[in-house]
């Protein structure tokens, strides 16, 4: 079969999933014909993705949540509000969508929580009038499960992260709700609960018990947090990792706190040695940790990223605050209890998607 993929392009989680859909769809025999990437002007598509992805890639115009940060945090209801102020922006790019998707003729689109092809089979209606049907995949489809149940205080935290999942998921043929854990789906709904999909580099890679904290930040603006502990707490060794577009590719702060531009092995690799992990909660990163077995500080940046870390503090991957203070990080590690069934689900996954993708 021939895929088009669609790819949301912020943070690393979506790329790293592609990365492993199309591997173990190549491993079965069939072809990802390209993959159309959604960006804005803040956010570059990593050099590890193009590097890796074995098929041509286009790039579009598309509603960016972490484009309108103030500091740290950004306003959701600012950041929607001024995304759909650009329907000229989006206009061009629902028609880049339709025309590729006329171009490619793909058997199937895989989407991965990409909005603008969410709203474009809305529109255009591929899978009727086409016979193309669409596929979504994310982590964030778990909030769509009528088994996963949510307090009325969540309910309302969540409720533009759930109406961004529909319109994603428009029209979706199915949709398969990336998981830390094994439950029941909803055939009603289209949902399929799925295990994480983790790339073979992480396979490949043996964890030790090193003596440093290694850390991601979505945003640049937690430098200055990272940079105020470690003031105060020299003697600790920290490897962060940071995706700012002019950076160099290694920035030495001192001895003990080195950050390096956002490269994929690298990342894998420094992980898997850590003795903690500190990050502002992207889904992937986090279950790479819990199948490290690595004690995590999750600082959400953004609201999918605080359902990120509530949902993978229910698989004991670790801790949540507000602020970088990795001080708590050391303290959790003597207690820290992963999901001793998170790597046999994790194992599950190359047939579990075969058979709902080419079933």
């Amino acid at each position: 079969m021939r895929f088009l993929f669609t790819v949301q392009g912020e943070g690393r989680g979506h790329f790293t999933q592609a990365l492993s859909l199309a591997a173990v769809l190549r491993k079965h025999g069939h072809e990802v014909v390209a993959v159309l990437i959604g960006k804005s002007d803040s956010r570059q598509t990593p050099a590890f993705f193009i590097d890796k992805i074995g098929a041509p890639i286009f790039e579009f115009d598309s509603p960016s949540f972490t484009s309108f940060y103030k500091q740290k945090r950004p306003n959701i209801l600012i950041s929607m509000a001024n995304n759909f102020l650009r329907p000229f922006v989006f206009k061009d790019s629902l028609q880049f969508i339709k025309h590729k998707i006329e171009e490619l003729k793909p058997d199937k689109v895989i989407n991965f929580y990409e909005m603008i092809t969410g709203m474009a089979y809305g529109i255009y209606r591929f899978d009727k009038k086409m016979g193309i049907e669409m596929i979504t995949l994310a982590h964030q489809y778990v909030l769509l499960n009528p088994h996963y149940k949510t307090t009325a205080e969540q309910d309302m935290k969540y409720y533009f992260l759930r109406m961004l999942s529909r319109i994603t998921s428009t029209r979706a043929s199915k949709i398969l709700a990336l998981s830390f854990r094994d439950m029941p789906g909803s055939k009603k709904k289209k949902i399929v609960t799925v295990p994480p999909l983790l790339r073979s580099e992480v396979f490949e890679i043996v964890p030790s018990d090193g003596d440093y904290i290694h850390g991601y930040m979505l945003n640049a603006g937690y430098f200055d947090e990272v940079s105020e502990w470690h003031e105060k707490h020299p003697e600790v060794p920290l490897r962060f990792f940071w995706d700012k577009k002019d950076a160099e590719e290694v920035t030495q702060i001192d001895d003990n706190f080195t950050l390096y531009k956002l490269n994929d092995e690298r990342f894998l690799r420094s992980m898997a040695g850590c003795m903690g992990y500190a990050t502002t909660s992207g889904f992937e990163s986090l279950c790479e940790a819990l199948y490290y077995r690595k004690p995590t500080l999750m600082v959400p940046v953004h609201v999918e990223q605080e359902f990120n870390a509530y949902d993978s503090g229910l698989s004991g991957v670790g801790i949540s605050a507000k602020k970088f203070k990795l001080n708590k990080l050391i303290e959790f590690v003597p207690d820290y209890t992963p999901d001793s069934n998170f790597r046999e689900w994790v194992h599950q996954a190359e047939a579990r998607f075969i058979s709902e993708i080419c079933g």
